[in-house]
């Protein structure tokens, strides 16, 4: 019933905002140059949006004839960026949140990932949990993700992470996955996509269906040729695969999809971190345009690495993977990895006994690579920029915060000073999302109420859940498990981890 009268809520409130025309009037643009492919800034700039589209940018304060009913939004003194856009995330997965603060990949195979569930959520749990975590990006002023929904070991829970996806107002593209868990068989997997595929559902909507499968390789060839079918028959918005090479053993390469020929059509694949790629894997990626979801806290978290990423730029963008564990903004990310490639970068130079005469990577290239780079990823050219004709998901900055109080340069101050409580205002296909540092999400404190109780539910269960035990050989890829050192803040004999507080 709840899920019921949200999705009511959701839709009147899309339908009452719809067609209201809105001039952000007297902020810092950072605008996209298609000629030269680059950011501009226009400082006292603004921004008239139709619909679900940027009309005009104007590098002055727009003083022409307005539309009529407009509302006029005074940015003077704000930042205004493009919505970032994440390509990588498990929205389903926010109820786990804070429990897995020490975790390993091994770990979160084994403990928090799809073929473990075993009932552990019900469909409302999926609904509630997918919702709030969406609502927590679009607060965040993530207006794009890529939902790699491996929620789909049931109709039930589909349906629910799908209805979800909707009903938050995110532009979602929700990537039906394909996977051997146990009680939904692959027959019937194939059966809801269809069916889903089929119907009128998304019609009109931000959400697009797309494909998440992991069994390109290793996997079953007859199950491989049925979902590279599925997804030329459906021409999806997307396909996103896990690519773990090295010790990982969940391959799912660029040469592997080549070889299938899925790589080279006019369906975007995402590669999700892209762990260990090889030189051939790069020059493919170039060469048929597809991209990697670099997912830096995650690697850096889990232990994935990605030792050969900041090598591959050109072809990537960013994402978020679980954000129940660790930051769920793009900023973030951004920043992290441009502090990564720049550390890697000079350390090039410092281990041949040199010293560094210059910065390696700029603060507009780690805002690209959460910007433009998404829209690229995904074959939308009017999504992740601010410029005429593209798509209206927008972010508002408060530039005079504590924190970006007497910045010159936008780009630098969002990248290096921003956190979320800097975001005034979001929008999303035109539509405002958040406003005056508020989601505009009718009932959120019901919505908050029902998640905080999946939440308790979800966490009690899973606390009683025993640790897995991850000794002898990995079963992915048949290498050995090995301890890696602890470390520890106070001298003494503690293992490093001291107390969880759950």
């Amino acid at each position: 019933m709840l899920r019921a009268l949200l999705s009511v809520a959701a839709f009147t409130a899309t339908v009452a905002a719809a067609s209201t025309p809105t001039l952000l009037s007297g902020g810092t643009v950072i605008y996209f140059d298609s000629d030269t492919e680059s950011l501009q800034v226009l400082r006292n700039g603004s921004i008239l949006i139709i619909n679900d589209t940027i009309e005009d940018v104007f590098a002055y304060s727009y003083d022409g004839t307005l539309p009529n009913g407009i509302k006029v939004i005074d940015t003077t003194g704000d930042i205004i960026t493009p919505g970032f856009i994440d390509t990588h995330r498990h929205g389903w997965q926010t109820a786990f949140k804070t429990l897995g603060s020490n975790t390993s990949l091994a770990e979160y195979f084994e403990r928090y990932g799809e073929f473990v569930v075993n009932g552990g959520y019900s469909a409302d749990d999926v609904y509630i949990s997918q919702l709030a975590g969406l609502y927590e990006a679009l607060n965040a002023g993530v207006t794009t993700i890529v939902d790699h929904a491996h929620h789909t070991w049931s109709n039930a829970t589909t349906d629910a992470g799908l209805d979800a996806s909707v009903d938050s107002g995110a532009r979602v593209f929700w990537c039906y996955a394909f996977h051997n868990v146990s009680k939904f068989s692959h027959a019937e997997q194939v059966a809801k996509f269809k069916d889903i595929a089929d119907s009128e559902r998304l019609n009109g909507k931000a959400t697009n269906l797309g494909i998440a499968y992991d069994g390109f390789h290793p996997g079953s060839v007859e199950q491989t040729e049925e979902v590279i079918s599925l997804a030329r028959e459906y021409n999806v918005s997307a396909i996103t695969t896990h690519s773990l090479q090295g010790v990982w053993g969940v391959i799912n390469s660029p040469e592997n999809l080549n070889d299938l020929g899925i790589l080279n059509t006019s369906i975007p694949v995402i590669f999700s971190h892209a762990s260990f790629l090889t030189p051939e894997g790069a020059q493919l990626l170039r060469s048929t345009n597809q991209y990697v979801s670099i997912t830096p806290e995650s690697e850096m978290h889990y232990g994935h690495d990605h030792p050969h990423n900041h090598l591959i730029q050109d072809q990537a963008a960013l994402g978020i993977d679980t954000h129940f564990t660790y930051s769920t903004d793009l900023v973030t990310q951004a920043r992290l990895w441009l502090q990564y490639a720049r550390l890697t970068l000079y350390r090039w130079v410092l281990q041949n006994w040199h010293v560094p005469s210059n910065n390696p990577m700029a603060v507009n290239q780690a805002f690209m690579l959460a910007t433009r780079n998404g829209g690229l990823a995904l074959r939308r050219p009017d999504l992740g920029i601010i410029a005429k004709g593209a798509k209206a998901d927008i972010v508002v900055w408060d530039g005079k915060s504590p924190g970006m109080l007497g910045w010159d340069d936008p780009v630098a101050a969002v990248i290096l000073h921003s956190n979320v409580g800097d975001i005034k205002h979001v929008l999303v296909d035109g539509k405002f999302v958040k406003r005056d540092r508020k989601l505009t999400v009718e009932n959120y404190s019901s919505i908050q109420q029902r998640f905080l109780v999946t939440a308790r539910k979800v966490q009690a269960e899973w606390k009683k859940r025993p640790y897995p035990v991850l000794e002898g050989k990995y079963a992915l890829s048949d290498y050995r498990y090995e301890t890696v050192p602890y470390a520890d803040t106070v001298r003494g004999d503690g293992n490093g981890y001291r107390n969880q507080y759950l």
